[in-house]
């Protein structure tokens, strides 16, 4: 088949299934399983594909139709301009969570600094930090070992293994060393509001790294109150939070000993990040 006519079906297909990214999806299907760029697929589109190529594409498109997300399905997410390994044992990166790397790269420039990452899931955050943080250091921690397992697939590939390490720890239990800097994007959702989320991630990515409690906070909390004993003085904690959590996530920061020094909007203009320094011992 010619390989505009497959892209063209494909698009169909998904747009009749109310995906609303339908020809993104088809052409980023395409390219990866050909393993050329989407620009090629443009370029080339007058070329035949193979019977063996199209029955990997309509497996593909099918998995995409029943709401499996595209990362998933490629087993792969760019995220600060790196592909990182994902699968439904991790969340998706997503791109508000790079305004935390901007900020704290940005704080810590030219320095060598110990990370902790609490949650970190693909452990995206910390070694997208670490690949602009020459000579740091840091530790990535999360109660899944399937997502550790990932984390460190992670952080081969981007030969970051002298640099970084992982560990299955609940926070709570977690006392090595002192940092300075703790980041998180912590399960943020209240669990009243699970269902609402859409099908795409209600379905597929783990709902463990969701589910923040009745008002979201739990795990937030959690962060917040064991940083009081991981932090140095003056060290940073850069906290990813939910919609409308800003003030009472502020509340407990300076509760805690905390300054705040930033806060980060979403791209709704939802404050989805606060960096806070340690300014006192409780």
């Amino acid at each position: 088949m010619i390989l505009d006519n497959t892209i063209k079906e494909a698009s169909r297909l998904l747009r009749n299934h109310n995906i609303s990214s339908y020809k993104l999806d088809a052409e980023l299907i395409l390219s990866d399983i050909m393993g050329v760029s989407r620009e090629a697929l443009i370029t080339n589109d007058k070329i035949n594909i193979s019977q063996t190529i199209i029955n990997k594409y309509n497996h593909a498109i099918e998995r995409r139709i029943n709401g499996e997300p595209v990362a998933y399905i490629l087993g792969k997410k760019e995220f600060w301009s790196n592909d990182f390994i994902v699968n439904q044992k991790t969340l998706i990166p997503r791109p508000e969570t790079e305004l935390l790397i901007y900020k704290v790269i940005d704080y810590f420039k030219n320095k060598r600094i110990n990370i902790l990452d609490v949650g970190t899931g693909s452990g995206c955050i910390l070694l997208s930090i670490l690949k602009e943080l020459y000579g740091s250091r840091g530790t990535g921690i999360d109660i899944s070992a399937q997502a550790i397992k990932i984390a460190r697939a992670n952080c081969k590939k981007m030969n970051l293994i002298h640099r970084a390490k992982f560990k299955v720890s609940d926070i709570n239990k977690f006392n090595l060393e002192k940092y300075d800097l703790i980041v998180s994007n912590p399960p943020y959702i209240p669990v009243g509001k699970i269902r609402h989320l859409s099908k795409d991630i209600v379905n597929y990515e783990p709902l463990s790294a969701l589910k923040g409690g009745q008002d979201g906070l739990d795990i937030i909390k959690r962060v917040i109150y064991k940083s009081v004993y991981l932090l140095k003085m003056s060290g940073l904690i850069a906290i990813e939070i939910g919609d409308n959590q800003y003030k009472k996530v502020s509340r407990i920061l300076r509760q805690k000993g905390f300054r705040e020094i930033s806060k980060e909007y979403d791209y709704n203009r939802n404050v989805r990040c606060i960096i806070s320094t340690k300014i006192r011992f409780l």
